[in-house]
């Protein structure tokens, strides 16, 4: 019960598998006992970083409790995103670059969260301020959730402060953020292994505005198609999870990596809202959404409002 979890948020991605890698790395260089956790399945592109700079996945963990008294939390910070548990437990750190929602604690806290288009970019500066090297192992990760939440630099999450860090750790972890880039992101839009079930849950997260709960799952292809043409079957997975998590929208959100549009289904009683919202129709609970790629940017902001 010594050793601090560090993790990220349910249904991992890139970046909440990396920056728990990463951040539990620099923690032990500090002197603290931390472990990188993870609370569910890695994704393709996870494990595709993963493997090419040669790290394990961290341990599954359904019930911090039971594991630790005290948690950090990277890559989010609201508390339906993280363990089911994570009131038994004392949160003693926050790095997030997420918006601000259902957060309290009991205790004072250190709590980093900066408007930056992905965690790890936050963490590199906690490495440069408290004078710990980054190796090369941990700078290919780094790079590589900077890659995912950019979607290679093309998303409107990314900042220049993201664009410099990318190039930092490139050339720390000795590959071409372009090249190793493509073949992340084509790793993480092969959807060839998963289920429909796996396709709605494997990158989603779960959202409140003021009486409201939604959902917003995303995947990334590259043959929207694909996928949408099991549309019929998506819908009857998401009806199930509207009611047994009683929410009051469920969005999922097909993303084209290629060209940076978007297609959604949308489910649930306020997908009224949906049409005005993004000023696109909604034909057979169907949306189109050009131009749009980023969750926490372009679409959680729009709801929200359109909620509040």
């Amino acid at each position: 019960m010594s050793n601090v979890l560090v993790l990220g948020h349910k249904n991992p991605d890139t970046d909440s598998i990396c920056s728990a890698i990463s951040y539990a790395y620099l923690k032990n260089e500090m002197g603290m006992l931390a472990e990188p956790v993870r609370l569910g399945e890695v994704n393709n592109e996870t494990l595709f970083a993963l493997n090419t700079f040669k790290f394990d996945e961290p341990r599954l963990v359904t019930q911090v409790a039971k594991e630790a008294t005290q948690v950090i939390l990277v890559d989010h910070n609201e508390r339906q995103q993280s363990a089911d548990d994570i009131g038994d437990v004392q949160v003693i750190e926050v790095v997030d670059h997420h918006r601000i929602a259902n957060f309290e604690t009991m205790d004072p806290l250190y709590f980093r969260a900066e408007p930056v288009g992905c965690t790890t970019t936050i963490i590199l500066k906690l490495f440069k301020e408290n004078n710990v090297e980054v190796p090369s192992n941990i700078a290919g990760l780094m790079l590589s959730a900077i890659i995912s939440d950019s979607l290679l630099f093309k998303s409107p999450t990314c900042t220049e402060q993201d664009v410099k860090a990318a190039a930092e750790l490139a050339e720390i972890a000795g590959v071409d953020a372009q090249s190793y880039g493509l073949d992340l992101l084509k790793a993480g839009a092969d959807l060839s292994n998963k289920t429909l079930e796996d396709l709605i849950s494997l990158d989603s997260k779960e959202f409140e505005a003021g009486d409201h709960r939604f959902e917003v799952a995303q995947v990334n292809a590259i043959d929207v198609e694909e996928v949408m043409v099991r549309q019929k079957e998506l819908e009857v997975l998401m009806t199930n999870a509207i009611l047994t998590k009683k929410l009051n929208l469920f969005m999922f959100v097909v993303t084209d990596i290629l060209n940076n549009n978007s297609v959604a289904i949308v489910l649930g009683k306020r997908a009224d809202i949906i049409e005005s919202a993004f000023k696109s129709s909604v034909v057979d609970h169907r949306v189109l959404l050009p131009g749009v790629v980023s969750r926490k940017k372009q679409i959680v902001p729009v709801i929200t409002e359109a909620l509040s």
